[in-house]
């Protein structure tokens, strides 16, 4: 009995740690899109009234005035967001970027493409969907067709990134064995910034954008 008794209470305490680290995992995702408005983003560049919320979608006007920006910075993160690509769209997810100059390049794009569309047909592997923009492309075209809501996860751990689409890894690389790549891209060596989303020439929607710190 007393045995059964230990056995037992072994059992419950690691179900309230398993949960309670749950919890943990859980509370510290918060949203970074409240589905309302643009509170805790701004645009950078000209940009009036280039991004808005319509109906719980922030969404770009298309113009290519302007890219929003986080308020705060972060530094290694899981970046968990759905997008929406119109036929032919581009767009582009930047990370630990600065508000100076090109966030693309002095910070870096994870980019977001229409991927069968004619006209990006003879890309380098590296402008597709996934791919770290002029870094490093994507294992596998895993995108859905335009039109339909797909998933992106950005993991950024330091100089280790990984993308994941539609559940699918399709990058996982070490910033610092691309350091030929430094000088047309010095983003690669920031160790935080800003995290935007690209206003190209189309409207693109985005919708559950959440982040957990690491």
């Amino acid at each position: 009995m007393h045995l059964r008794t230990t056995t037992l209470s072994a059992t419950r305490l690691l179900s309230l740690i398993v949960i309670s680290f749950l919890m943990i995992s859980c509370s510290s995702s918060r949203e970074l899109f409240n589905g309302e408005n643009l509170e805790g983003w701004e645009t950078v560049g000209n940009n009036a009234g280039s991004w808005v919320v319509t109906d719980g979608i922030l969404h770009t006007q298309g113009d290519g005035r302007g890219w929003l920006s986080t308020t705060s910075t972060y530094d290694d993160f899981v970046l968990d967001l759905e997008y929406r690509m119109p036929e032919g769209g581009n767009s582009g997810v930047f990370i630990r970027a600065p508000r100076e100059g090109s966030p693309s390049s002095q910070g870096m794009e994870i980019q977001i493409l229409d991927d069968y569309a004619d006209k990006h047909s003879d890309l380098e592997n590296w402008q597709y969907t996934g791919s770290i923009y002029f870094i490093q492309g994507p294992s596998k075209q895993v995108t859905k067709p335009a039109g339909e809501w797909q998933t992106m996860q950005i993991v950024a751990d330091g100089p280790q990134i990984q993308i994941s689409l539609n559940g699918e890894q399709v990058v996982d690389t070490n910033l610092e064995d691309h350091m030929d790549k430094v000088e047309d891209v010095p983003g690669i060596t920031r160790e935080g910034g800003y995290i935007g989303l690209q206003n190209y020439n189309v409207r693109v929607d985005f919708r559950n954008i959440r982040i957990r710190e690491l």
